[in-house]
């Protein structure tokens, strides 16, 4: 059965118990009305989630089981002996069996594919129809089940309340199970490298050069202080040095200067800059930046100058990240009590010594948690780096001259033909581990500065 069909039909039959279940509890005697626990529509939703949810459940875990029943069914065919040994070969040939059983219309690369695909589509029709069967099965039992328990005093409202707590602490899970899981990856491919790299050497050293690693000593190559820092220089430096002051003063004019008209526009339209793909800004950054910021440094006497700079990479990145520092630090001056803007002005102080001595220290938190906030959002880009950044490992401070960062080189590492168990493949896991810790510990302090912000004003 069509997949889709099933899903429909499943909440077909949660739709009719959710019916007949109200109906029932509605006919209850009037006379006893004082006794009921539950209205006759949470009878129904009890009825509708015993007859839908367990079979959508099973259908999940069907889904992801009958892959491997049909793959071990096919394997079981006499034709099946012609594929090859190893195993991503076979693999291959039984992937492309599938996709033309499922289109008939496309053809086979390989022939033994082409031979396999009837095979394939009766083994996935007929696990199809059993998956169906027993679906179908649970949502009935399942209803049953629930409609001869509805009972004048049977607590339906508890049961949905529950099975709703079940369901919100499901999906508020997913995301911590979800971060535990990128996190568990990453340190199992990073234990792999350092098994072949000391650890020492990719912390502190200085040579970054993973074209030529060597057999022998494979962590003299491999050393990730320049892109610490060119990551730290760009992201960090150029960016912030652009980002927080256009940042700050934007929120301090939208407070406290603009007219409530303009503030209506212009808040939005600032806005607008945090909506658009980063790999809008790569090309702004490639294509317009970069040679404008190569003719200047030519004409300030840097006679190698570089297209790819730090500089040209971070004003982008500045630029992008400028509505992050804006949004919270105007939240945050916002948050400030009008009594003290009141009382400033009411001393006699002007606007902009409210501002500058009363208004900036008392959203000093918020607005600092909003800059380690765009702090993490900045050495976490990739796209702008990658088309604007250059993949020379430099330390250096001149901003013309050409630098790259961690994501810029997690993207070259993974792009290569390398082995994956390479040393070479394996330093991305451990760039990336490296990067995920760092702008994991500045969101755990830029939350912590935010949670005493608003306790403090609250």
């Amino acid at each position: 059965m069509n997949p889709y069909a099933l899903l429909f039909i499943i909440v077909g039959l949660g739709l009719i118990g959710w019916l007949m279940a109200r109906a029932r509890a509605s006919r209850f005697s009037p006379g006893k009305a004082r006794r009921l626990h539950s209205l006759p529509s949470q009878h129904g939703w009890y009825v509708a989630a015993w007859t839908a949810l367990p079979a959508l459940l099973f259908v999940a875990i069907w889904s992801s089981v009958s892959p491997g029943l049909i793959a071990d069914q096919v394997l079981q065919h006499p034709l099946a002996a012609q594929l090859p040994a190893f195993g991503f070969e076979r693999a291959s040939i039984l992937d492309e069996a599938r996709r033309v059983a499922a289109n008939p219309e496309y053809g086979a690369f390989n022939p033994l594919a082409e031979t396999l695909a009837p095979i394939y589509g009766a083994a996935a029709a007929r696990y199809a129809w059993i998956g169906s069967a027993l679906a179908l099965l649970l949502a009935f039992a399942g209803g049953a089940f629930a409609f001869l328990r509805i009972r004048p005093d049977f607590r339906a409202r508890t049961q949905v309340e529950r099975t709703v707590m079940l369901i919100l602490l499901v999906a508020s899970l997913i995301a911590i199970l979800t971060t535990l899981g990128i996190f568990a990856s990453l340190l199992f491919e990073s234990a792999r490298f350092f098994g072949q790299v000391p650890i020492s050497d990719f912390l502190f050293g200085t040579n970054w050069n993973p074209q030529v690693i060597s057999a022998s000593d494979p962590g003299a190559t491999l050393g990730a202080v320049p892109l610490f820092w060119g990551t730290f220089f760009i992201g960090a430096v150029i960016a912030m040095i652009v980002a927080i002051p256009f940042g700050l003063m934007s929120a301090i004019y939208l407070t406290q200067y603009a007219r409530p008209v303009v503030r209506r526009w212009m808040k939005p339209i600032l806005e607008i800059l945090a909506g658009v793909p980063t790999v809008v800004y790569g090309y702004f950054a490639a294509l317009t930046v970069a040679p404008a910021i190569r003719d200047l440094a030519v004409s300030l006497g840097f006679t190698y100058a570089s297209s790819e700079s730090a500089l040209a990479a971070g004003l982008v990145m500045g630029v992008m990240i400028i509505p992050f520092v804006s949004s919270m630090a105007d939240d945050s001056i916002a948050a400030v009590p009008t009594a003290m803007r009141d009382g400033s002005l009411a001393m006699g102080a002007t606007t902009s010594e409210t501002i500058k001595k009363v208004l900036l220290p008392a959203a000093l938190p918020g607005v600092v948690a909003g800059i380690l906030l765009a702090v993490s959002r900045a050495i976490g880009e990739t796209m702008i780096v990658v088309m604007a950044a250059s993949g020379a490992a430099t330390i250096t401070l001149n901003p013309f001259e050409s630098a790259t960062t961690v994501t810029k080189q997690i993207v070259d590492l993974l792009t290569g033909e390398t082995a994956f168990d390479s040393p070479k493949t394996l330093a991305a896991f451990a760039l990336g581990l490296t990067l995920f810790v760092i702008t994991f510990l500045l969101n755990i302090v830029a939350l912590s500065v935010v949670k005493r912000y608003r306790e403090a004003y609250d």
